[in-house]
């Protein structure tokens, strides 16, 4: 009589047969995933725009395009292209649903733009529309100041967007002569103004021929003709969104140069749009230690969503990302799913309440709420990672943006919230990977050093799934309010299908910090930055060494940004890994702080700022236990990041020189923190990666 199990094994083979037949994934193959970065569902939820990110390699860029997709009304659809450029983001739908607008740097050639009347010689982002039905898209926007944001008016008429505030020619040239080359530090910045065109202005101007433009153009080269100021802010305006009743313009700030220096630079203003037009500082919404984004309206026409990834409202401190609304009248604020554990990674609203991606353990589900009190509810769904949420105004439809560990990212759409489960593909840009042998993985759990329940991700050589006694690579995910997870990820970052595929099983510890595992676990991280996660991902090596899972005379380890911090930190604290890869990871604390461009953020984790709590500085860095290390250990870094400062890519790369520690170095030109220029250096960056982990640590590449 067979056995349950000998059953079950049975119903596999077919499953197993399969997999033995597929093609293993290429590092080529590996870097041609195509990101998908926006998903907007129309207002009559028959159509959706989508963004897209792939890879140029004649061009040496990443593409940025845009698709749409239309419904034809009996449960199918076309999807075609809807830009060519190469250089266009963040869609909006104009209400009524006859226009795309977004921004984009590409050429500007047959406009107005002269190289006198911009100044430079690079294209910024402009704000573009472009109708659906057909067309090609034109500039609404034009001159040398870059475009921050837009948002469409209630009635569909107009468009506001930000810019820095224009300067005139005389201000120019005055400037110039005045200060030569000399860049002042601080001095020069300026805030912004939100401009309002309206639509009809903008088609006029793309039917009549450029050289009309030029004479009015003249005395104000910074300023789109037709356009006129109806508010500004004293930084710059990172998001605009306007009232569902149209009278109201909530404007997001950040500091003009984008570093996070003073928390108060990233507030919420709003202005009166029923008021007379003029240059007139807009009313101060928000005042607290929170950084806001993502604001949307509610139906209402009385609050505002937005959500906050760093910092509090009340005090200075990280929690996870949460979700709340602002009354406009009283600013009074509330927290929406305040019972919810988890981190609230994105939302849309819909005519009812909000939907939440919600990120809890290593899962990303859909929740949604009708009230602030209201405890969050999950329809039926898939396992995985649900993001880009985006509810129809005027229809029960929903897309989104779904994957799992071997599931890629698609766009999907669903006929309602209560439907997730029934929900049909519009995309199959990442086909191929389904074509390939790809890794399986399962969560894994264990105790820290405290007591305390630690969870990450194991993912297991393809055809060695639960397997025991493998080669470990432990790869530390960055942020570090962030999380490992069941998600589909592809890039130079998110490299652990290659790793896997090269023989090692990839352990993605959730440490200390992580978010996913409620407000506590992360905040535990403070005061002890790196010595408290340190902790629970040496725990986690010995459990899976201790359970037969892992062999422990073939471990390796490695991270980016802070996984780059915890790699530099552990090689000082064990010299049981034989192989390290690092990139953008500190090394000490005072030279970062003071060189990065998130400072009251590295002084929260760390429990003051230098002159403060120096001791801590020191006995959290890397740099004074360097003659620990016997690691081989190879570092990358962007050539102008500033998140983590290069420095201390250069700083560690002296150090291991200097013990005689076998190292490389590699440095991205152009690059700051993201490798997001040149998709070569992504490519680069890994091939070389996993080049010193099978020298070092012994595992052979089969890419």
């Amino acid at each position: 009589m067979r056995t349950w199990k000998s059953w079950c094994s049975l119903l596999l083979l077919p499953v197993l047969a399969q997999a033995a037949d597929k093609p293993k994934l290429k590092i080529d193959e590996f870097f041609n995933f195509v990101s998908i970065a926006d998903v907007k569902i129309a207002p009559d939820g028959q159509s959706v725009v989508i963004g897209t990110e792939r890879a140029d390699w004649d061009q040496s860029i990443f593409r940025k395009d845009l698709w749409l997709y239309r419904d034809n009304g009996r449960g199918a659809g076309s999807l075609a292209q809807l830009t060519q450029s190469g250089h266009d983001t963040e869609p909006q739908w104009s209400p009524d649903g006859q226009w795309v607008g977004f921004l984009s740097e590409r050429k500007t050639s047959g406009s107005a733009k002269s190289e006198e009347a911009s100044g430079q010689e690079e294209d910024v982002a402009q704000l573009f529309l472009i109708a659906p039905s057909g067309g090609e898209a034109f500039a609404v926007t034009l001159g040398a100041e870059e475009v921050h944001a837009f948002a469409w008016s209630a009635d569909s008429k107009s468009l506001y967007f930000s810019t820095r505030s224009p300067w005139s020619k005389q201000q120019k040239d005055d400037y110039k002569k005045m200060w030569k080359d000399v860049k002042e530090y601080r001095a020069s910045e300026r805030g912004d103004a939100v401009f309002k065109i309206d639509v009809s202005e903008a088609l006029n101007r793309a039917n009549n021929a450029p050289s009309q433009l030029q004479e009015a153009w003249k005395d104000a080269p910074d300023v789109t003709p037709g356009s006129r100021v109806v508010a500004s802010v004293p930084w710059r305006a990172s998001e605009l969104a306007v009232s569902s009743e149209g009278t109201k313009l909530a404007i997001r700030t950040e500091s003009v140069s984008q570093r996070q220096e003073k928390i108060g630079e990233f507030e919420i203003y709003l202005a009166d749009l029923t008021k007379a037009a003029g240059e007139a500082p807009a009313r101060q919404l928000t005042k607290n230690f929170a950084v806001e984004h993502d604001l949307r309206w509610a139906q209402d026409g009385k609050h505002l969503f937005f959500r906050v990834e760093i910092g509090d409202l009340a005090s200075y401190r990280d929690l996870q990302p949460h979700l709340y609304w602002i009354d406009a009248g009283t600013g009074e604020v509330q927290q929406w799913g305040k019972e919810f554990s988890g981190a609230s990674n994105g939302y849309d609203v819909t005519s009812d309440g909000v939907l939440v991606a919600g990120l809890l353990g290593t899962e990303t589900a859909v929740y949604g709420a009708s009230k602030s009190d209201a405890a969050w509810q999950k329809p039926m769904q898939w396992s995985g990672t649900y993001q880009a949420l985006s509810a129809a105004e005027h229809s029960p439809r929903v897309a989104f943006l779904h994957s799992s560990f071997e599931r890629p990212a698609e766009v999907y759409m669903a006929e309602s919230v209560e439907r997730v489960n029934d929900a049909r593909p519009l995309t199959s840009f990442n086909k191929l990977f389904t074509e390939r042998d790809l890794p399986q993985a399962k969560p894994y759990r264990w105790k820290s050093d405290d007591g305390t329940q630690v969870e990450g991700m194991l993912i297991y050589p393809p055809g060695k799934f639960e397997g025991k006694n493998l080669p470990m690579f432990v790869f530390i995910h960055g942020g570090p309010a962030d999380a490992d997870g069941n998600v589909f990820e592809a890039d130079w970052y998110k490299w652990d299908r290659l790793a896997a595929t090269a023989g090692w099983l990839v352990f993605q510890p959730n440490y200390r910090g992580s978010s996913g595992y409620g407000d506590k676990f992360l905040m535990e991280i403070v005061p002890q930055l790196v010595s408290r996660p340190g902790k629970d991902i040496l725990a986690g090596v010995d459990a899976l060494v201790k359970d037969g899972v892992a062999d422990p005379n073939r471990l390796a380890i490695g991270g980016y940004s802070y996984g780059g911090y915890m790699t530099n930190w552990l090689i000082t604290q064990t010299t049981r890994f034989k192989a390290a890869v690092t990139g953008a990871g500190a090394v000490e604390h005072v030279s970062n702080w003071g060189n990065d461009d998130t400072t009251f953020d590295d002084a929260y984790f760390l429990g003051g700022l230098p002159w403060g709590a120096a001791q801590r500085y020191h006995d959290e860095a890397a740099i004074f236990y360097m003659n620990r290390v016997k690691t081989p250990t190879h570092i990358v870094a962007g050539g102008e990041d500033i998140r983590v400062a290069v420095s201390e890519d250069y700083l560690l790369d002296h150090a291991l020189h200097n013990l005689g520690i076998p190292s490389a170095f590699l440095i991205f030109p152009g690059e700051g923190h993201s490798l997001k220029k040149n998709p070569w250096h992504g490519k680069i960056k890994v091939r070389e990666e996993l080049k010193w982990l099978e020298k070092y640590g012994g595992v052979g590449a089969e890419n």
